[in-house]
């Protein structure tokens, strides 16, 4: 087998885990206006169709306000707007009518052609559009008269499911319709976060110009915690107006949003497909949690140790002294995966405990992980009354000098630790008296 081959097959391994979670999952894709301006669309509907064959089901919403612009420039229509909306009149109305009625049937065609030369040749799709947007006027804000711009009352969420449940994508643009027979022109994060959160559904995935959100120095934000300050770029309106969407969406009830580049085009698959992501992943909560170990951890925590048992750099355990230990070991789970591990074993009667088992995976070392979990569990030592951790190592003595340790002789050890050290191994130990972290 060449290594090309191998390589596609580790892929495929890796993505394994990705395409069992977002099967049966819901999905709200954004799609402004500008991706039906570029050459991206076609490329991106030949994602959409791959996740719909892998079982996710797709509401996506579309956005028009360029191509309103544009329209209503061509026909010498004025455009006003207040607070970011469109102030729609009964002038406008109707171009921005027959512009989202367009691009409903260019993304319904482009959605119909079968995919031809591409990896979904073949594939069908059914899409569906209709009156799922209930609306209402927007009103008066600030003694300004929106007119026909409306803001969503509710999403047929129940009709919506109906089709999705029997395989259909849903297509959903920024025009909501009144129980009395009215169009109103809504905005489309309005639409995007209502289908979201009355759908339940498990992402909102909002497509941008660029790969995600960036911080003030450039570089790009991978996750992102909604309660988290603003750390953004505040000269870049669009990232901000993406950012505050995601954010929304969460915290309607969504447990994650992502902010995806359209013009990468492996972007979309990248951030749904692999751990570490392409763009900026906004959640409640952080995306990477420390968290203590339970029973359902031991497949994980094996998987991190036993290279290392192998080459002898830990002592070997058994899964079964594994299981009854494994209260003992607090864990960093990143996307669902464990990526760090580290066991702290207590003597009560000397004051001290042992510190064991500190592993973070390959593709993750060198970003201080393990010191985390190390200064965790200090504090954990602390808040049980213990006054030092030990250690003992045979091959990263270097990483706990580094840590404040020192090498102390085996007699230091509690009895208990003595009576169980393996004289083949000779592991040197090293010990820390403990202090308040400030």
């Amino acid at each position: 087998m060449t290594d090309q081959q191998n390589s596609h097959i580790s892929w495929f391994r890796n993505t394994a885990p990705y395409i069992n979670r977002h099967r049966g999952s819901t999905f709200v894709i954004v799609i402004p206006g500008a991706v039906q301006d570029s050459t991206a669309l076609p490329r991106l509907l030949n994602d959409l169709a791959l996740l719909s064959s892998l079982g996710v089901r797709l509401v996506l919403v579309f956005g028009s306000r360029p191509q309103i612009d544009r329209r209503l420039q061509e026909y010498g229509v004025p455009s006003a707007f207040h607070r970011e909306h469109r102030i729609t009149d009964s002038e406008s109305l109707p171009h921005v009518l027959q512009v989202v009625g367009a691009q409903r049937i260019e993304l319904e065609a482009l959605l119909s052609l079968g995919l031809p030369n591409s990896p979904m040749q073949g594939a069908k799709l059914r899409v569906t559009s209709g009156n799922f947007v209930v609306a209402q006027p927007l009103g008066v804000v600030d003694g300004i008269d929106y007119q026909l711009t409306g803001r969503v009352r509710r999403v047929d969420s129940e009709g919506i499911e109906s089709l999705l449940e029997s395989g259909n994508l849903v297509l959903l643009s920024s025009v909501g319709y009144s129980p009395t027979g009215e169009a109103f022109n809504l905005g489309l994060a309005d639409v995007a976060i209502s289908a979201a959160r009355d759908l339940k559904a498990d992402k909102l995935i909002v497509l941008g110009s660029s790969p995600g959100v960036h911080d003030r120095d450039g570089s790009l934000i991978k996750q992102y915690a909604v309660d988290q300050q603003a750390v953004i770029d505040p000269t870049d309106d669009e990232e901000a107006r993406l950012l505050h969407m995601a954010c929304a969406a969460c915290r309607a009830g969504v447990p994650r949003s992502h902010i995806v580049s359209f013009s990468d085009p492996d972007a979309l698959l990248a951030e749904l497909f692999t751990t570490d992501g392409s763009g900026t992943l906004v959640a409640s909560r952080p995306y990477e949690q420390s968290r203590w170990a339970s029973i359902g951890d031991v497949g994980g925590v094996l998987e991190l140790i036993s290279p290392l048992e192998e080459s002898g750099v830990l002592l070997k355990r058994s899964r079964e002294l594994l299981e009854a230990e494994i209260g003992r070991f607090r864990i960093l789970e990143r996307d669902g995966r464990t990526i760090a591990c580290a066991a702290l074993y207590p003597f009560l009667e000397q004051q001290s405990a042992e510190l064991a088992c500190i592993v973070s995976h390959p593709d993750y070392r060198g970003e201080q992980r393990a010191k985390r979990l190390l200064q965790e569990l200090e504090q954990e030592a602390l808040a049980q009354g213990l006054a030092e951790v030990f250690v003992l190592t045979t091959q990263t003595a270097h990483w706990f000098l580094e840590q404040g340790f020192i090498e102390n002789a085996l007699d230091t050890l509690p009895p208990a630790r003595q009576a169980l050290y393996n004289l083949q191994r000779n592991s040197k130990v090293f010990s820390k008296k403990l202090t308040q972290r400030s």
